[in-house]
């Protein structure tokens, strides 16, 4: 019959996964507590660094968007006669 060798490897990979999930236990790297953590203290953004941060993600919004329209318009350029001369 056929299908013997993907399960034998499925059954293997199976087996493999639960020696794996025994040893991360062991080790605790999926455990532990928050409780110790000190949490870091960040300044307050001002609203005129606010609207100077919304100004600037606009501006490279716009720039890489002009970036991408010229190079659509470039490939379309490039490939449009490519494929008129090859159809000809």
């Amino acid at each position: 019959m056929g299908g013997e060798g993907s399960a034998m490897a499925a059954i293997t990979s199976l087996k493999n996964n639960r020696s794996l999930t025994s040893k991360r236990r062991e080790k605790g790297a999926l455990g532990g507590s928050y409780a110790n953590i000190e949490l870091k203290e960040f300044p307050q953004a001002t609203p005129e660094q606010l609207i100077e941060i919304k100004q600037r993600l606009k501006k490279e919004h716009r720039e890489a968007r002009i970036k991408y329209l010229v190079v659509f318009l470039l490939l379309l350029f490039v490939i449009v006669p490519l494929f008129w001369f090859l159809l000809q």
